[in-house]
């Protein structure tokens, strides 16, 4: 894990579980065991809600990653702890539930 990795979870672990698992050369986000974003190239991807849509309005919408079909925002306020706890608060009220794992 590298130094911008461990900068994002220091930085949002006060506010709940994160996690940052390793896929396809990027690393995926998770606040409380829901998706909530990627970290590709140093930069952190949150998906879009309506609350990253309205706290984030601000921030530049990009792909993660080349043949991604995802526009997110780019996060850049890891110094806003107000912003990133009222952020994940609604972000995960917002997203979907992990799907049960397939019985093989």
């Amino acid at each position: 894990m590298n130094e911008f990795n461990e900068y994002v979870r220091d930085r949002f672990s006060e506010f709940g579980d994160i996690v940052i698992k390793s896929m396809m050369g990027g690393y995926l986000v998770y606040f409380n065991g829901k998706l909530i974003g990627d970290i590709c190239n140093n930069e952190l991807f949150l998906k879009r809600t309506p609350t990253s849509d309205r706290l984030l309005a601000d921030s530049e919408l990009r792909y993660p990653y080349n043949g991604s079909k995802t526009l997110m925002h780019v996060f850049e306020k890891f110094e806003d702890a107000n912003l990133i706890g009222e952020l994940l608060r609604g972000m995960y009220a917002e997203l979907p539930e992990k799907k049960p794992a397939k019985a093989r």
